[in-house]
């Protein structure tokens, strides 16, 4: 019999580390089942024979895309010839949308069936999409129970897997200042730029410069930095040198939960993060920049409140989101400053952020997301649940 066969692609660092989860528990289910596909350094402990990597793929916003257009073109192309070739069982597609669906697209059109896991944001902005989902996809994993509803009243078959990061967020047993061989007393302040070219070119500068004011006023100070898949020191410096400063760069996949953990407060990114420092109870400043352009066309499609997830899963503000020129260095500074003066507030936006673990329901996601890949690797399809 021939060896059954899934092709899992994953675009960034935070859906590399979704697919690999789920290549583990489905291995544990079958260990017979051969994975390939797009990913990264998780993918690839956990089984996978990968074609691209996930640092080929981090752009973000309409006038990165479109600078990038051609090459994301080649990959693309080189995803569909490996979809020919290869024919697997079935496609699960973890994020990264408008790459992915048109993946899915072709999948279907080979008759290849197709897992669409962690949903688009539609009920955010451009809710016209899901219409073009159900042409891509058979199937949708989602990971809040609100989003389930949707695709039920639209005819998408679905299932609610819940949230990894539930099981996967946990305190870590290393104390970043033992490891870095600082007092105990020693305040640290995370800065988290974000993992695509796009974010590190706009945000590193920002943090660096805020880095410095802070330092300036305070400084007993210490800052951490995770660094993420691909990204190294090199990097950073060229984009601003920071070698004034007492920075530490982290390498290695645990490392942002250490420095959030570690932190009085971050300075991070917009992003599947915001929801890993929530469950660690971190308070945060959310940044977020973007090209003027697909910050334009962003804000008018926009249909909630918030952009922050943190803020989203908790249906109100509970931690600060500072956009484009918001995002400031005497801004952030200023209002850093106030939190670490006032120890207070500190504690205020630790409460509030349980409210977010709460709303993120029960742990077990790898397992059900798995599941739902073996109900459709073994049947081609995924029925109504009874």
């Amino acid at each position: 019999m021939t060896q059954p066969h899934v092709v899992v692609c994953a675009g960034e660092t935070s859906g590399d580390s979704l697919a690999a989860g789920l290549i583990r528990a489905l291995s544990e289910r079958r260990s017979d089942v051969a994975f390939s596909g797009m990913g990264g350094e998780q993918m690839r402990a956990a089984g996978a024979n990968t074609l691209i990597d996930v640092s080929e793929l981090a752009v973000m916003g309409l006038w990165e895309v479109l600078t990038q257009y051609a090459r994301l073109r080649r990959l693309l192309r080189r995803m569909q010839r490996h979809l020919e070739e290869t024919r697997p069982r079935l496609l699960v597609l973890v994020d990264y949308v408008e790459f992915n669906l048109r993946l899915g697209e072709h999948a279907r059109r080979l008759g290849i069936p197709v897992l669409f896991y962690v949903s688009p944001q539609v009920w955010a902005w451009r809710q016209k999409r899901i219409h073009r989902i159900r042409r891509c996809v058979d199937a949708m994993a989602v990971l809040f129970p609100f989003e389930e509803t949707i695709y039920r009243e639209q005819g998408i078959p679905v299932r609610y897997v819940g949230n990894p990061l539930v099981d996967r967020v946990q305190r870590p047993r290393v104390d970043l200042r033992a490891e870095l061989q600082l007092d105990p007393a020693t305040r640290v302040v995370g800065l988290l730029p974000g993992s695509r070219s796009g974010e590190l070119r706009r945000h590193w500068p920002v943090l660096v410069a805020t880095a410095r004011c802070l330092h300036r006023l305070r400084p007993d100070l210490h800052f951490a930095v995770p660094l993420a898949s691909g990204v190294g020191v090199g990097i950073l410096q060229s984009l601003a040198p920071y070698r004034d400063l007492p920075i530490s760069t982290l390498e290695g996949n645990a490392r942002a939960h250490q420095v959030m953990a570690a932190s009085e407060l971050v300075l991070i990114s917009s992003g599947t993060a915001t929801l890993e420092a929530a469950l660690l109870r971190t308070p945060m400043i959310v940044i977020y920049r973007m090209a003027p352009l697909s910050y334009a066309l962003f804000s008018r499609l926009i249909r909630v409140p918030h952009v922050a997830l943190a803020n989203i899963v908790a249906g109100r503000r509970v931690v600060p989101e500072r956009l484009q020129r918001a995002a400031n260095p005497e801004a952030l500074c200023r209002e850093a400053l106030d939190w670490l003066d006032h120890p207070e507030k500190l504690a205020a936006i630790r409460e509030s952020l349980d409210q977010v673990r709460q709303r993120l329901g029960p742990g077990g996601a790898d397992r059900r997301v798995a599941e739902t890949a073996l109900e459709m690797l073994e049947r081609g399809r995924l029925d109504d649940p009874p």
